[in-house]
């Protein structure tokens, strides 16, 4: 039994020995092959998983990118009244810059009585406009030639390319504009090339050497000194992955540079680095991409930059803080001018190239397009009718493109117009809450061209242009007498309306009993005297021959579409209407009757100038083109002999029309009027709707006037219909009469409603009868 024991210890012992001697070598070794095979998979299903992840990104929307905002360009043609100077105001908010001569795009040279403009190719919704040179030339106030000096070619109409007025970069913490590889500069790509990874071209997303270079340096110095990451592996870094440090997160920013490298182009990589780099911080929005960064530094589109700005860009990005050329001129210069002796080294810049760039000084031009919360009144309505035409958000931030019918230079002056004239006038009547909104918009399209939403500019919030619904007084009584004046049986401009005592039961049952502004009563005037003059009772008692339920729906079918209840007091304005209708209503009278709903957006495309939508023109004749050119001809003399005369004694070469408002107590000033092309509503009051002690003519209208200063205003031309004739009435009795009659008025006159002139008979003039109880402004003055 001992010796079977023994044996069965000693079996034991080899057993274990044998146990012992079989190493993880040579398990290793006996499974090399299975594991590399494993391995291999791994790697394999990984790249393969980080290939899903990169590819829907890479080759879709990589970024959120903010909508840009363009203005209207501006269009000239052949005989259009458009002065020089308007033009070149124009071509400075585009950054196009003087020269003697020209020879690059961006530039211009001015004479006495031409322009020559080497304009930037843009491709607007509807037309492509190539890069050319064209000589516009003047005859007094008008163009009389248009030539593309490249061909020779003379044309009726052009355009310069339109501003880019802002980005709606609200709720993003980046913003970029994204570049086409045609606009991107070679000298970009070699910079970058040069600079930032010689060996772009020739490895496969990571560089080996490079990163042993790095981390032999680093480990020398002590700190991170010098970095080995690729191109590729620093988009892959921005695009995909966070700032972690760690050595899991480099493998993986490899792994996927090398997946990147493979899948696609070295070209489409460059290109999308281009577009992605972080360059600098514009307040709390970051600033991204190569193109993005040519506005925001030199304010000119990359394709326009000298050989030095591109150096400065190139060397941003080494430290976009450290080298900011607006903050560390010094330094950054020595970086520009180490990145221009790299690319001479390179062979990529001629050596008078190189003296050249390196002795001009380092200069930024802030671009005022990148500012944020420009023109936050007219953003406001941009957004409102974007979101009813590109409807999610992500398409919005996809860099799509919005065509806008804003006037930037108009925009600029009405702010300047409102500003000024708010803040004198609340020292002059002490009201330092005074709040003011303007609109402005032109006639014939609808297309917007200001808007203003309070006296502070700039400041984003209640938008009164668009939202303050207040009384509009006497600016409805051209609705009144247009609505008269459509049944010229009954009225002409010469019609007679009492101007006696009237009362009225308003909608509680209470007397009313209108009265005019000096309280007096002048027995009869004549219809356009009434308008004129701004008469309240001759006006109400048109109102009442005509219907007041017939006003109201005049002014709806003017623009207005507002539920007011047919009362009295509708005829003196009592209707609450916000800035933006009442220029509505204005439009179609000015535009002879034709209705043209105001619009701020014209057309949206992606940022690869593929079509989105675009605005079809929708007009409708919503008045009579007759009894329309009577209400202007008496609008034009309002202008004149009326309440606001101040316009021509003002502006007494151009003809213009418009109308005051005035409510009760004095609480809103109004003005609407207009020139040949833009029509324009002006407001002044109190948010809390307390009287401010101003009329029509004292408040709303001087801010107009600033206005008109500030621009060229073109005179008034209407054409004057066919079924029009100057007709002669007796003014005492309103009959039609001879010309050459005593107290003869002669006025334009519907033809078809004329009867045969009668002769010279007249009657008294009625006697003017103070209301009792009144006195006069002598008699409250200087007493009895």
């Amino acid at each position: 039994m001992a010796n079977i024991g023994n044996k069965m210890r000693k079996k034991g012992k080899q057993v274990n020995k044998k146990r012992i001697n079989f190493t993880p070598f040579q398990w290793l070794k006996r499974h090399f092959g299975k594991l590399i095979l494993l391995s291999a998979a791994v790697v394999v299903a990984y790249l393969v998983y980080l290939d899903a992840q990169i590819k829907p990104r890479f080759e879709g929307n990589k970024w959120q990118v903010p909508a840009q905002i363009y203005a209207r360009p501006l269009t000239m043609d052949v005989k259009q009244e458009i002065t020089m100077q308007e033009v070149v105001d124009e071509l400075s908010f585009l950054g196009y810059r003087k020269k003697s001569t020209i020879s690059e795009l961006g530039e211009y040279s001015q004479s006495s009585n031409s322009l020559v403009i080497y304009r930037r190719e843009f491709n607007y919704p509807d037309t492509l406009y190539p890069a050319q040179r064209m000589q516009i030339s003047w005859e007094g106030p008008r163009i009389s030639r248009i030539e593309i000096l490249d061909n020779g070619n003379v044309l009726s109409r052009t355009s310069l390319e339109p501003w880019l007025v802002s980005r709606l970069v609200s709720g993003l913490d980046e913003d970029r504009m994204l570049m086409a590889d045609a606009d991107i500069p070679y000298l970009l790509k070699a910079g970058l090339v040069v600079v930032e990874d010689r060996n772009f071209y020739t490895h496969h997303g990571v560089a080996p050497l490079s990163i042993l270079r790095a981390l032999m340096a680093n480990i020398s110095a002590g700190r991170t000194v010098q970095g080995g990451s690729t191109l590729t592996q620093q988009l892959v870094k921005n695009l995909f992955l966070t700032r972690e440090q760690s050595y899991l997160r480099k493998l993986k920013e490899a792994a996927m540079a090398l997946v990147i490298d493979a899948r696609y182009s070295k070209n489409e990589i460059l290109n999308a680095y281009i577009n992605e780099v972080f360059l600098g911080q514009n307040g709390a929005v970051a600033v991204h991409g190569f193109g993005l960064g040519s506005h925001y530094f030199f304010n000119k589109p990359l394709n326009e930059l000298a050989i030095e700005e591109i150096a400065t860009l190139v060397g941003l990005v080494k430290g976009p803080s450290y080298f900011d050329p607006k903050r560390h001129i010094e330094r950054t210069t020595k970086r520009r001018d180490l990145v221009l002796r790299l690319l001479l080294e390179a062979s990529e810049i001629t050596p008078q190239e190189y003296e050249t760039a390196v002795s001009r000084p380092l200069v930024t031009n802030d671009s005022p397009s990148l500012a944020s919360g420009k023109h936050p009144a007219f953003m406001d309505k941009v957004r409102a009718e974007l979101s009813e035409v590109v409807q999610t958000k992500e398409s919005r931030m996809s860099g799509v493109k919005v065509f806008t019918t804003l006037d930037i230079n108009a925009q600029r002056r009405a702010e300047n117009a409102v500003t000024q004239v708010v803040s004198a006038k609340s020292k002059t009547y002490k009201q330092p809450n005074l709040e003011a909104a303007l609109v402005m918009s032109d006639i014939k399209t609808g297309g917007i061209r200001a808007i203003v939403g309070g006296k502070n500019t700039a400041f984003a919030g209640f938008n009164r242009a668009l939202r303050a619904q207040r009384a509009i007084g006497s600016l409805i009584k051209p609705v009144t007498f247009l609505s008269a004046l459509e049944d010229p049986s009954q009225f002409t401009l010469a019609t007679l309306l009492d101007d006696k005592p009237i009362t009225f039961d308003d909608a509680d049952g209470k007397k009313w009993a209108p009265q005019n502004a000096d309280k007096e009563f002048r027995g009869q005037v004549l219809l356009v005297d009434a308008l004129i003059k701004s008469y309240n009772v001759p006006s109400v008692n048109l109102a009442a021959a005509i219907g007041f339920d017939e006003v109201v729906r005049s002014l709806n079918r003017l623009g207005a579409n507002t539920q007011t209840r047919a009362l009295p007091s509708v005829a003196l304005g009592a209707v609450e209407l916000s800035p933006l209708q009442v220029n509505q209503v204005y439009q179609t009278i000015s535009n002879n009757g034709v209705f043209k709903p105001l619009y701020s957006l014209y057309a949206v495309t992606t940022h690869k100038d593929q079509l989105l939508w675009k605005r079809t023109n929708r007009e409708q004749i919503r008045a009579n083109e007759d009894a329309t050119y009577l209400v202007n001809y008496a609008l034009h003399k309002v202008t004149t002999h009326g309440t606001a005369r101040r316009i021509k004694a003002e502006f007494p070469n151009i003809n213009m029309a418009g109308k005051t408002g005035t409510t009760d107590d004095y609480r809103d000033s109004w003005f609407s009027g207009f020139d040949r092309n833009l029509v324009t509503t002006v407001w002044l009051g109190n948010d809390n709707n307390t009287p401010i002690n101003m009329s029509g003519a004292t408040g709303a209208l001087p801010i107009f006037i600033a206005l008109q200063k500030q621009q060229s205003p073109k005179t008034l031309v209407r054409r004057f219909p066919r079924s029009l004739t100057i007709a002669h009435f007796n003014q005492v009795t309103g009959e039609q009469t001879l010309p050459g009659c005593p107290d003869v008025i002669s006025v334009p006159a519907i033809k078809s409603a004329l009867g045969e002139p009668s002769g010279c008979l007249s009657q008294p003039k009625p006697v003017i009868q103070p209301t009792e109880g009144k006195k006069s402004w002598w008699e409250r003055l200087f007493g009895p």
